[in-house]
């Protein structure tokens, strides 16, 4: 795969509705390689981007039925198998005293593989993104909206990109380097 001079380009807008309205065009023109920053989340901006369904429920459900049978199968091997005693007479396989660890363990498990599911999933942690060489896009935390549009995306052409993100009423728009 050849390297591309630039990663793409990056267009500041200020406000969150020039943003949405910007993405919406953009998707409507045939973009489909872009990214949007802003400070908060914008639920127009995230379906114009494509963003409809994750993961990660179903990766906690996975992660809490493991958690839950791990912890119930673990006292089971511990009082049945492994170190058996017979107290007052009562069955060495009581399931009614194991659901509070089975319980915990389920909650454990849902929680710790919905962290990494969600981490993993968001390709996280990157400590190094070709948009952090805008020098701009330090304001994308505080009060400014940024559309990117990646250099790999097939209608991309630079000259003409760069156009069509001035003629969205784009505040500024950069070039992103490598």
């Amino acid at each position: 795969m050849r390297e591309l001079p630039i990663w793409g380009l990056m267009a500041e807008f200020t406000s969150a509705a020039d943003l949405a309205i910007a993405t919406r065009r953009a998707r409507e023109a045939g973009y489909r390689r872009m990214d949007a920053y802003s400070p908060f989340g914008i639920e127009a901006v995230t379906e114009e981007l494509g963003f409809h369904r994750t993961k990660v429920p179903l990766v906690c459900l996975i992660g809490g039925i493991f958690g839950g049978l791990a912890g119930f199968f673990l006292q089971y091997w511990i009082h049945v198998l492994n170190y058996p005693q017979n107290i007052g007479g009562r069955p060495l396989n009581s399931w009614v005293a194991f659901i509070v660890v089975t319980f915990e363990c389920t909650i454990l498990g849902a929680s710790v593989s919905a962290l990494l599911g969600m981490l993993a999933l968001n390709g996280l942690p990157q400590p190094y993104h070709p948009v952090f060489n805008v020098p701009r896009f330090a304001f994308a935390s505080k009060d400014r909206f940024f559309l990117a549009i990646q250099a790999e995306d097939p209608k991309f052409d630079i000259h003409d990109t760069f156009r069509f993100l001035e003629g969205l009423g784009a505040r500024d728009v950069q070039e992103i380097p490598n």
